[in-house]
């Protein structure tokens, strides 16, 4: 997720209902292999969720993934529910690869998520049986817009459906637009060398429980001069940093929040079945970004603050 001022996050609705999601595919998708990793920007193929993206209607297509059973930082739950987490993961992947499987977007140009929300029905979502859970996605484009110069692919919404079965248990949109690398340079400093300066910093830590983590090298926040900041113990984690990036990835954000509200409500506002973001501009590894988040009975509001300005914001809803 990087900048975007022009884009508005979608308001969270109360249900499900009237999604159009449970209309019978024309080709039936695989579960069999995930796609290639280079097309979601995975570096390993074990964080990749995407088996199958098939078009099944104008600017509509039909998806399949796999939410695996244990994944290292998001496990399941012991009732057998899947980290919300995979409903945003799964909408990120089919953000990169639609564009760039169907719309014509370069392997080369950057993918920037300005918005994203999301919505979980607990009493519908799947518990995780034996290996994983095979889910399915009924997509639509929304929204495309072409650069006038070269008619690139630009900026487009997509909201996702997604279903268990036949049964719709979740919803997903968001926003993203695509720049050259060019142009991705000239808006952006000069990338620091080396690896994120976190981690050496001396930081006190929550203790994970405190965050709602399964394990310190998961915990993404730390206290500093009476604030939380954001400060991965682990710089390298295999899910929130995969791979390189010259600022703090979208999903790192949504976690830090969820961590920031789950020590700020102790403990009681822990797995979020909605939420929404939106990114202003980039947020960068140093200096480290004040996280905020308040709660407000079974709602909390956070937003990250960087150099006097803030540079995401948004809601967190729990059951």
């Amino acid at each position: 997720m990087g900048s975007g001022r022009n884009a508005r996050a979608p308001h969270i609705s109360d249900g499900l209902q009237g999604t159009g999601a449970g209309e019978t595919c024309l080709t039936p998708s695989s579960w069999s292999r995930t796609v290639p990793r280079e097309l979601v920007h995975r570096v390993s193929v074990a964080e990749v969720l995407l088996t199958d993206v098939r078009h099944c209607g104008r600017w509509t297509f039909c998806a399949a993934a796999v939410w695996p059973r244990s994944h290292p930082t998001f496990p399941r739950r012991h009732d057998g529910r899947h980290s919300p987490w995979m409903v945003v993961e799964t909408v990120r992947q089919l953000g990169i690869y639609l564009p760039r499987c169907h719309f014509g977007a370069p392997a080369t140009d950057r993918f920037l998520i300005d918005d994203v929300s999301y919505r979980i029905d607990p009493a519908r979502e799947p518990r995780a049986p034996h290996g994983g859970t095979e889910i399915s996605c009924r997509v639509s484009v929304t929204d495309l817009v072409e650069a006038p110069e070269s008619g690139r692919t630009a900026r487009m919404r997509l909201r996702a459906d997604f279903l268990a079965g036949r049964e719709v248990f979740a919803r997903a949109d968001g926003g993203a637009r695509f720049l050259t690398a060019e142009r991705y340079a000239a808006i952006r400093r000069a990338p620091r060398p080396g690896p994120p300066p976190y981690a050496d910093a001396g930081r006190p830590r929550p203790q994970p429980a405190l965050l709602g983590t399964w394990s310190q090298e998961d915990a993404l926040v730390a206290l500093h001069d009476g604030a939380l900041v954001v400060d991965p113990a682990d710089p390298h984690h295999p899910f929130l940093f995969d791979h390189e990036t010259d600022h703090v990835p979208g999903m790192a954000l949504l976690e830090a929040a969820r961590q920031a509200i789950a020590l700020r409500s102790g403990g009681r506002l822990v797995r979020p079945v909605a939420g929404r973001m939106t990114a202003s501009r980039f947020t960068e590894h140093a200096p480290p970004a004040v996280v905020e988040g308040t709660p407000y009975g079974r709602t909390a509001v956070f937003r990250f603050r960087q150099d006097g300005a803030v540079t995401a914001r948004g809601v967190l809803r729990y059951q």
